[in-house]
């Protein structure tokens, strides 16, 4: 038997402390970490803009991020409980409970793409994603305009891989009407929820929608393309923004 190296996908816990209260524990990829955890608190709801972050630090040798947030009583105590948020999606983590409905917004933007630019942006993810092709066991996801990819980020939890795109945004106030995500998995009711939390109203897979994403992507304003493959894909809901299909 030949024996040889092999390149395995990373996955670590991290627990995440606020005022030095453990609020959550993420099962993750620990690239990017404060990206992570500014997206992750921004999507349970506890902050909207990192201004209201007053410190977050990363202990990497044990796997804590501690954070120190400007006003305590951001944290509605109804809403915060100790969590464990596994690297699937599911059951592991909330759905559409207060956090969603406070935070998920409906979507207007003007942008518009092509066909070919669906194509090109699915493209340029995959050639990016050196990570998944050392491992095979990571998600991907990228911040595009309609004709470039603007940065990526990739996780073995789909939903971690946008929150580090997420986290990205608002650290670095990026305006995001007129971008969209492009994303290697499938799309499921909390990928939808999350894109329209952090705010982009066209989102591009190379995989299947479910029935509940898209039902929340029709309600809130969001175009869902998928099965991005070679020359074809499936336009899901507001074709509007596809302009082959005015």
């Amino acid at each position: 038997m030949l024996e040889q190296e092999d390149t395995v996908a990373t996955e670590a816990p991290l627990t995440i402390k606020i005022a030095g209260d453990e609020f959550a524990t993420l099962v993750c990829t620990p690239t990017d970490v404060v990206d992570l955890v500014t997206g992750f608190l921004a999507s349970e709801g506890i902050i909207r803009f990192v201004d209201q972050i007053e410190s977050l630090s990363y202990e990497e040798d044990r796997g804590y991020a501690h954070v120190k947030l400007r006003h305590l009583h951001q944290l509605n105590q109804a809403m915060v409980s100790k969590r464990f948020i596994g690297s699937c999606c599911g059951k592991s983590r909330q759905f559409y409970f207060h956090n969603d409905a406070q935070t998920a917004k409906t979507v207007r933007t003007p942008l518009q793409v092509s066909a070919e630019q669906c194509f090109h942006l699915m493209r340029g993810m995959q050639e990016q994603s050196e990570d998944f092709r050392a491992t095979g066991g990571l998600h991907n996801a990228a911040l595009c305009t309609a004709s470039e990819l603007l940065l990526t980020r990739a996780d073995i939890g789909r939903h971690n891989a946008l929150d580090k795109i997420y986290g990205h945004v608002l650290r670095h106030r990026i305006p995001v009407r007129d971008k969209l995500i492009a994303f290697s998995g499938r799309i499921s009711s909390e990928v939808a929820l999350k894109a329209a939390k952090i705010g982009v109203g066209i989102l591009l897979s190379k995989s299947a929608p479910t029935d509940l994403a898209l039902r929340l992507a029709s309600d809130l304003g969001i175009t869902i393309v998928g099965f991005i493959r070679r020359d074809q894909l499936t336009v899901y809901t507001h074709p509007e923004r596809i302009k082959e299909c005015q």
